[in-house]
Formats: C-alpha cells, structure tokens, sequence
C-alpha cells in the first residue's frame, strides 16, 4: 500500500499558479533550502484522496486545514462535499503546493516545525488533517501541541498515522531485508514510529481527548498466513495468536482527536431495501453526515437489533418509512423503548397514496415521538397525525465532476423516475415530434421507466434498468437536459425538488413542470419550467439549437446546489433538532402515550 504524502508520481509535471491563486511562502529560510532540492516545476505527490480520512472530516467544517496537503487533492474532494467551507494547506513540496493553490482557498509552502501556522482565522480552525506527516517530524508532539491551540473549541484533529506493529516490519527482519525505501511502511523519509498504545499515550500525554480510531487493514489474507506460520513462536513467547494478528494487521490508523471531553449522543436507523436512490438520500447519506461530528454515534441496522446505549447518552432512533398496524406499532415501540429510545419516522411521500397506510389502526406517525420529512407540504399532512414534525429538504451529498457538453452537436435528455407515467404520457407526443424534427442531435437516456423508453419513436435511445443511485448519477451526469414532468395531482404537490437538485449538481439543464419546480427553479436563470406540451416542445427545441444556454442554465442550477442544499449544510440542524428531542422527551412520551390510548394501543 503507497502512502500518499510520500508516494511519488511517474510524470510529475505542474506549472505555478495563475494571477489570483493562492500560494503563499512560510516561513522564508526554510523555503530557500526547500527550493535547492526540488524544483518548483515538479510534484513527487501521487494526486490521491485517503477516503478513511475523508469520510471523517466534519462536514460542517467552517475552516479545514491540511497538515501536508501535497496536490490538495484531500481537500479538493472536501470541497464537492462542502462547498462553503474555507480549506486551508501546507505543504512542503513547491510543486505540488502549486498544484493544491489551484484546489484549495490558501496554500502556504513551508516546513511546519520552523514556525507558528501562517493561518489564523476568527473561531479557530474546525479540523486539522495529518495524512501520512507525524511520522516525518523530529519533534511531533511539539507540532501537535502547538497547533492545538489554534484548532476551535469543538474542533477535530484528524490523524493517520502507520502502524510499526504491521506483520511487514517483523517479516522483513526475520528474513533480514529492512531496507528504506521511497515510499510506503520503510519510507527514507519516516523519523518516527507509533503502536495503538504509544500513539494513544503521545496524543494523552498532550492534553488531548482520543475519541476514535479506525484501522487500515488492505492485506488481511498475507497477515493471516504469517501469523498461522509463527503461532508456535508466538504460543511459547506467551503472545495470544489472534491478538497479535489483531495488532499486526493495520497498515495505518485514523484517529480522531478532540481537546476536550465530548457529550455523546447515538443515532440509529432501520433503511426500506435500496430502490432508486430513496433509501440513500433519505438514511444512509445523512447518516454518513452525522457520522462526521465525533460527538454522534451511528448504528444502521436493518433489522432493529439494536443493543441500549448508555443509561444517560440521548438516543435517537429512526424508522424509515414504517407501516405499523396496532400490533406492530406495540411490539416495536416495546423492543425500542427497552434499549431507551426516543423514536422518529421519516417519511417523504403523500402517505394516503399508500393503501397499507390507509387502515384504521394505522400507527406509522401517531405511535411515534416525531415524524421527519422532506416539504414544507408533506410536513403540513403528517402534523395531522403528530404535531412533532420537521422538514429536512432532500440535499446532495458530495457535487460529481462535470462530465457533460463535451459535444457541442448532440444533446442527450436524461429522464429516470419512477411511477410517472400519467405524468409523462399526455407530453409523449411532442417528445417525439421534437425527435422527428431534429433527427440523432437529440438522444435519449432512460432510467427504470421500460413504458417511456418503448413509448420513445426514435432509434436514438439508451436504456438502463432501475440502479443504485452512483449508477444513476453517473448516467444523469453524461446528460444535458433532465425533463422533469409532474402533473397537478394532490400527490404530486406534496412531492420534493428532488430530480432538479440532482440535475443541477450535475450540470445539467432542468427542463420541468410548473408543479413542485416552480417554487425551487428559477426560471431562464437556474432551468427550464412549461406548463403544456406545447411550451415543452418550444424549449425543448430551444435548448437543442442553443446548448450554450443549456450549458448557463446547468452551471446556474450547480452553483445554486453548492451554495444552498448540500447535505453538509444541515448536519447541525439534525444534530440540534435530535437533542432538542431527546432533552424534551418526557413531554413527548406523555403526548405519544396520549396518541396511543386514543387508538386503543398500549405500550
């Protein structure tokens, strides 16, 4: 396994940055010998992303730093996940602090145990990232100490770090061929070495709080096999087999580190089987959001196996999409209220469409603490049935690369939902008049939908079966136009924007109904809105003969996405609603029991 911060490319090649990037020099001496031994034209960084490290920086960072950014490609990836966040780098290498200046906010060039950080920013630095770095510094706990002291006050050190217990080192000297090399476990360049143990009492030591530690385990077959053919030595040194090869297979550790104790609280969430996309969009990703604040504790279960958390640690959990009768609805809040839970059903769809709904005894909402959802419409429906109710519009997780436009002479339309058919059959006839007009500059792409493939009367088709939601982002992202059709049904006015912020994360033109789209798209600026079929071929054609405007359009609708619904932007506001919840939960309680006795229930 390559190290990235010490990985060299095989054509590094870069140029220095354009007027207005930034790329500043710190401190002076040190980059003066820096500039002797490498040139300033040249990166020796692989452009790689830690995805371990990644996953865990808070997504809600105000300020980012990378200890040690190389290319800043960490912190470019960073930044498809939180747009409005300021990432800030370090990085010895001119070269590739050339190439992260064009990735990231302020990139400073210089060694960070010759001075103070040249940032400062107001409120502190919400995490500090050492990818791959500790281990190359005489004096690390030095470095830590200091930079500490500039990180905010609920902020995150993020560290990863190799493990000098890797079956590696001991094979190696048993077999005599400990030899440096340019990269990875016997890097030249490594001055220091840390076990769990050690690493744990260097950062305790310091003042500072472990809160995790993740292992990076990449060739667990190989640890496997060595131990098995040392278990004897191992046996009459008294060493426990299994737990040796527990500490020797991690290639790395990822620790996250606080400077002051955290206030725990645990989340939990069942998910529907995945169909579409809904289940990630709604559960999984928010989840993975939550993850990132090291004070929440995460556990997806399928099955609602779910094991008490601490006596006096708030505990929230969510039950997607539930269809509970009087029975269930006892037997689960009985199994959930045992581990101590406060419970919340998400929910975004109109729930009367839906004939399990539709029972007397029908429970979903009423034998619930709180209900979440996706609008402001929906939110007015469920309150009927639970006055708790909290809207958390559908988001993005992280923005793609734009893939699309690459050929001015063709446009491909994007259509992927499900149950659309009465919403899309009356508009048939002028999609098809538009193919006819203009022939193979039109094509098509479709999701799920065999009936609006077939129904299509061009040979200028593609068609994918239903798919997880990367798969159809990945093909929405290869589009031009999105066409958006929803008919004005009491269904249909409850549902979310929902195919308009994915098309506009991707760069891709929005061509919608009035219904739902009216209110979010902007339009001419942001997408397209019609009202008819007739107002849908017209801008239909108009986006063909004119793809620079389709193109203004789908850059518009990105950069609304960036700015206001990525679900970074609303990790805190779940957070602090799940507490004001859990800090009110006796009154809840009393107001579900209440619910329940009315309809005959008792749990």
């Amino acid at each position: 396994m390559v190290l990235a911060s010490c990985a060299k490319a095989a054509n590094p090649s870069t140029t220095l940055p354009a007027s207005g990037e930034r790329l500043c020099v710190w401190p002076e001496p040190r980059v003066a010998a820096i500039e002797q031994e490498h040139s300033p034209l040249m990166s020796t960084y692989v452009d790689a992303v830690n995805q371990d490290l990644l996953d865990r920086i808070p997504l809600d960072a105000r300020v980012v730093l990378d200890v040690g950014c190389g290319t800043g490609a960490l912190g470019a990836a960073y930044r498809r996940l939180n747009p409005r966040a300021r990432v800030l780098g370090i990085e010895m290498d001119p070269g590739a602090a050339a190439i992260a200046a064009r990735r990231l906010d302020d990139v400073a060039v210089g060694d960070i145990e010759a001075g103070p950080l040249p940032f400062a920013p107001q409120g502190g630095i919400d995490c500090i990232i050492y990818g791959d770095v500790l281990e190359h510094l005489k004096d690390p706990w030095e470095v830590l100490a200091r930079h500490a002291r500039s990180l905010s006050d609920e902020g995150t050190i993020l560290i990863c770090i190799p493990n000098v217990e890797h079956y590696a080192f001991a094979d190696r000297l048993l077999r005599g061929v400990w030899d440096y090399q340019p990269q990875g476990l016997l890097d030249k360049g490594h001055l220091r070495w840390f076990s769990l143990k050690t690493m744990r009492q260097m950062l305790e030591d310091l003042g500072l709080v472990p809160c995790d530690v993740h292992p990076r385990v990449f060739d667990r077959e190989q640890v496997v096999a060595f131990v098995n053919a040392i278990a004897p030595a191992l046996r009459a040194l008294g060493v426990d087999p299994q737990a040796y090869a527990d500490r020797a297979a991690p290639l790395q550790y990822v620790w996250r580190v606080r400077k002051k104790p955290r206030t725990l609280m645990t989340i939990g969430a069942n998910m529907l089987a995945p169909v579409g996309g809904v289940s990630h969009l709604r559960v999984v990703y928010p989840m993975r959001a939550m993850f990132t604040d090291v004070r929440v504790i995460i556990r997806m279960t399928p099955d609602l196996e779910v094991a008490a958390s601490e006596p006096d640690m708030p505990r929230i959990f969510v039950l997607h999409r539930p269809a509970l009768n009087a029975q269930s609805a006892a037997e689960l809040l009985r199994r959930l209220r045992a581990g101590g839970w406060l419970v919340v059903t998400e929910f975004d769809d109109h729930p009367d469409f839906f004939q399990s709904m539709q029972t007397e005894d029908q429970l979903s909402f009423r034998a619930v603490h709180a209900v979440q959802t996706s609008t402001q419409a929906l939110a007015e429906v469920l309150s009927t049935r639970n006055p708790e109710v909290r809207v958390f519009p559908n988001a993005i997780r992280a923005l793609p690369e734009v893939r699309n436009f690459a050929d001015p002479n063709t446009m491909t339309l994007f259509f992927g939902a499900l149950n659309r058919e009465r919403d899309w059959r009356p508009l048939m006839p002028m999609l098809n008049a538009v193919a006819a007009t203009v022939g193979e500059r039109l094509r098509f792409s479709v999701v799920h939908d065999r009936g609006f493939f077939d129904a299509l009367e061009t040979p200028h088709k593609t068609f994918t079966p239903t798919c997880d939601h990367d798969a159809y982002m990945s093909l929405l992202g290869q589009s031009e136009i999105s066409f958006m059709p929803l008919g004005d049904t009491w269904f249909n006015r409850a549902k979310s924007d929902l195919k308009f912020i994915e098309a506009g994360a991707c760069r891709v033109a929005a061509l919608a109904s009035r219904v739902v789209y009216g209110d979010s798209i902007e339009d001419g600026r942001t997408g397209l809105v019609f009202r008819d079929g007739e107002e849908l071929r017209a801008r239909l054609l108009r986006l063909i003969a004119m793809p620079d405007m389709a193109r203004s359009l789908g850059d518009a609708a990105r950069s609304y996405v960036a700015a206001e619904r990525m679900l970074a932007y609303q990790v805190a506001p779940r957070i602090a609603w799940y507490r004001s919840l859990w800090e009110r939960r006796e009154e809840l309680e009393r107001a579900r029991a209440a619910r329940m006795a009315e309809s005959g229930v008792v749990t």
